[in-house]
């Protein structure tokens, strides 16, 4: 009778989930959300913390884009880990040198044909932080006293996406210049997300040396310096610009004109210069210029 209300407090156990340790597979994780540094070794750890079987059946998968593929199959190391990794008591699995390809989700799974739950599997999210590279840098070599100017950063290796800073002469610009003293004058901004750095109004002590770096979690890079010059408004040079702009408009004008007029000027007809006029004493009266009609003196004869 007892044996019989132990076997069926063990079915009721069974059928709600809360099967005892000694006849159920059963695992975990120390992290379920792995994050490691690039070129760096990183352990997934599948902990079994209770199991019957003598010879469990131990795969790990590797998920990305929803497509998986083993990564530990039949007793060795495979696909993208192969001759990269090892299996490690009880069912760790240990990646010597991550890659930014290494990121994904691996699944753990073992099989105990002789526990009462033979299956059990474990999710873990693995994620390679790559170091920046040398970011991109955009400086202007010369600007006016009072004009507007954006200086640019620019790094699309590094994971995370990294955060910028930018440093003038060595010096590193606080985000917000108001709380510095040496800055407080300064009408610029930064976008740490993006890498810009913009000036509303360039003073003269905002020229120098400017580079930028790139970080996150993994390290950090940075451009070579680049030196920006501030020049004054020159209102002279401005002025004698302008001014030779004027006259060479003002001839080139005058010459267009000239050479239309020349163009454009009448001309006397061809007839009206090679024509010869008959003399008088031909035979033919003419007759006064005003008259506009000749009669003719003599007779012909036949």
């Amino acid at each position: 009778m007892a044996l019989k209300r132990l076997w069926a407090c063990f079915v009721l156990l069974a059928s709600l989930g809360h099967v005892p340790s000694s006849v159920a597979v059963i695992l975990r994780t120390t992290d379920k959300i792995v994050w490691a540094n690039e070129f760096e070794p990183i352990e997934l750890t599948c902990l079994i913390e209770s199991i019957s079987t003598n010879n469990p059946r131990i795969e790990w998968k590797k998920i990305k884009n929803g497509i998986p593929s083993y990564v530990y199959f039949q007793n060795k190391i495979a696909g993208d880990l192969e001759h990269r990794a090892q299996l490690r008591e009880p069912a760790n699995i240990l990646i010597y040198n991550t890659t930014r390809a290494d990121t994904a989700e691996y699944r753990c799974e073992v099989a105990a044909i002789d526990d009462q739950r033979d299956f059990d599997e474990i999710l873990i999210s693995l994620a390679v932080r790559v170091k920046p590279v040398v970011p991109r840098c955009s400086v202007p070599e010369a600007v006016t006293v009072g004009t507007q100017t954006e200086l640019r950063c620019l790094e699309n290796e590094g994971f995370p996406a990294p955060q910028y800073r930018w440093f003038h002469d060595n010096e590193e610009l606080p985000q917000d210049p108001k709380i510095s003293l040496k800055f407080v004058n300064s009408s610029y901004s930064i976008n740490p997300d993006t890498g810009s750095l913009k000036f509303r109004r360039v003073r003269k002590e905002d020229a120098g040396e400017y580079y930028c770096q790139a970080k996150n979690d993994a390290g950090h890079a940075q451009c070579p310096s680049q030196k920006m010059e501030v020049y004054d408004v020159d209102i002279l040079d401005i002025f004698l610009k302008s001014f030779g702009g004027v006259v060479a408009f003002i001839c080139v004008t005058a010459t267009v004109c000239n050479c239309l007029k020349r163009v454009c000027s009448p001309k006397r007809s061809h007839n009206e210069n090679n024509y010869n006029w008959p003399a008088q004493n031909d035979g033919v009266d003419y007759g006064d210029a005003d008259e506009g009609h000749f009669r003719h003196k003599s007779s012909f004869i036949i």
